[in-house]
């Protein structure tokens, strides 16, 4: 379904983020995704911002980690990178990455540690280091140990990764337990996932993550009307029944437009079919994080708040 209502002229400032009416579930210990695809343009960044948001507003405490050049999920939350450290200075520089981490406006649980101008070039800088892949893992055991200690554990880290095999993208599978990985409804995206699976492959192989396992499908930019979006659909309900999460994202307008106005689609229209179909995924990767297994329809997993 595409939501094709006009664009505002201007959108209201996010000043406070209502709490849905039915808290989602605590997972039974910190879960920390890598949101992955080989290829581009899928709705990485997308999905990864949509579910952070859509997790903290169902009470749960959520980090962002910005671990792609561009940026573009630190545009999303509002968050100003222009002249502040971020993951260059942790990954470089060795700063601890509580010292980067910023709190997204609006949201009492989301926070986000930012992609700042240096990243570009930090995979350069990072070649000649010893153990440069587990970079990203040791600041983030350090940080969720702190936290744990305070009180304060973070539920999920979301990791926004480029769609490139470089050091920046080793890093974010090294330091995560688990893969979500969105699913344009398009051939070429099948193709990303295959050679998603062959990299997950070498990084078990290689010993730098063995635990490492994909658990989350998203379908993206779903377009009921044709029959490559259902074709491919079927395919990816064929091959990972397990891992899919069958709540698929329709290309919405209003999904493309939130970020212009540094928003997730949560906060610019929450009743949208994007952010209904944005909470859904969360509410149901928030159920099968605190072992709760079976599924409910859509419409009561919706973006309903208090």
């Amino acid at each position: 379904m595409d939501d094709s209502r006009e664009t505002l002229a201007a959108a209201p400032k996010v000043i406070g983020i209502r709490r849905l009416k039915e808290p989602m579930p605590t997972p039974l210990k910190t879960r920390v995704f890598t949101v992955a695809n080989q290829k581009g343009g899928v709705g990485k960044t997308t999905s990864a911002v949509n579910i952070a948001a859509a997790l903290a507003m169902g009470g749960l405490r959520v980090l962002v980690i910005d671990l792609d050049p561009q940026g573009n999920a630190c545009t999303a939350l509002g968050i100003e990178r222009e002249s502040i450290p971020g993951m260059f200075e942790v990954l470089v520089n060795d700063a601890p990455l509580g010292s980067v981490v910023k709190k997204v406006a609006g949201f009492p649980h989301l926070e986000c540690a930012p992609a700042d101008r240096g990243l570009a070039n930090a995979e350069v800088n990072m070649v000649s280091f010893v153990s440069r892949e587990n970079r990203l893992k040791l600041a983030l055991d350090t940080l969720l140990q702190e936290r744990e200690a305070q009180g304060q554990r973070f539920d999920y880290v979301i990791i926004d990764c480029p769609p490139s095999l470089g050091l920046l993208t080793i890093n974010a599978l090294t330091a995560a337990g688990e893969i979500l990985i969105p699913i344009q409804c398009e051939y070429y995206s099948l193709e990303g996932v295959k050679l998603l699976i062959e990299t997950v492959e070498q990084i078990k192989r290689t010993q730098l993550n063995k635990n490492l396992e994909i658990s989350t499908i998203v379908l993206t930019m779903f377009d009921s009307r044709t029959r490559l979006a259902n074709d491919v659909a079927d395919s990816v309900r064929q091959h990972f029944p397990a891992q899919l999460v069958d709540f698929p994202i329709p290309r919405a307008v209003r999904v493309s437009e939130a970020p212009s106005f540094n928003q997730t689609v949560m906060t610019y229209d929450a009743s949208s079919p994007g952010a209904i179909a944005y909470m859904s995924v969360a509410r149901e990767i928030a159920r099968r994080g605190a072992g709760i297994t079976n599924n409910t329809d859509a419409t009561n997993n919706g973006a309903h708040t208090a």
